[in-house]
């Protein structure tokens, strides 16, 4: 165990205006490229398992801003976690959506109505998200059919089109 009485070597003390390293590492940044289709991976908080219910609602939040905030391409809502492959739109400013922006919506509003319909308060989502920018035709294709055996890898069904909770639309061609 480190001592710093005994160590030879001097540390530099942290500044005080640097945030401690668990602070700094929960704001992760968001890339996005125009025109580049984006792997998501969110999770329920502590790993909490939806009820069924609660995995209709996450679905409908995520294809009710298909089209307007984003182009969905591909969802699975797990017992704990979900994965979307989307492209971001542009909003009225000519800008695209940024993550954040879509994340909020699918994540606000799924845990506000999950909240309502079990009767429960605090966190239905852990704060951040994992995001990868898919940069060619392999890699969007690969993530496409993970997403979609996501239900079967993990023993839930025998086959994709067995999962409820599942939806796939057009794959863009980059």
């Amino acid at each position: 165990m480190w001592d710093r009485v005994s160590d030879p070597v001097r540390r530099p003390e942290r500044p005080q205006f640097m945030p401690p390293k668990y602070d700094y590492r929960r704001r992760l940044p968001h890339i996005q490229k125009d025109n580049r289709p984006i792997f998501i991976t969110f999770t329920t908080d502590h790993r909490w398992e939806l009820p069924s219910e609660a995995r209709n609602i996450v679905l409908e939040c995520c294809l009710k801003e298909n089209g307007i905030k984003f182009d969905l391409h591909t969802v699975v809502v797990m017992p704990d976690h979900a994965h979307l492959l989307l492209s971001p739109l542009r909003a009225t400013d000519r800008w695209n959506f940024s993550l954040p922006q879509i994340m909020h919506a699918i994540k606000g509003a799924s845990a506000r109505k999950i909240n309502l319909l079990l009767n429960r308060r605090g966190p239905v989502w852990q704060e951040e998200f994992f995001d990868h920018v898919l940069r060619s035709n392999d890699s969007l294709a690969e993530k496409a059919d993970y997403i979609c055996q996501n239900p079967v890898r993990a023993g839930l069904v025998k086959t994709e089109g067995e999962y409820r909770w599942l939806w796939r639309g057009t794959i863009p061609i980059l």
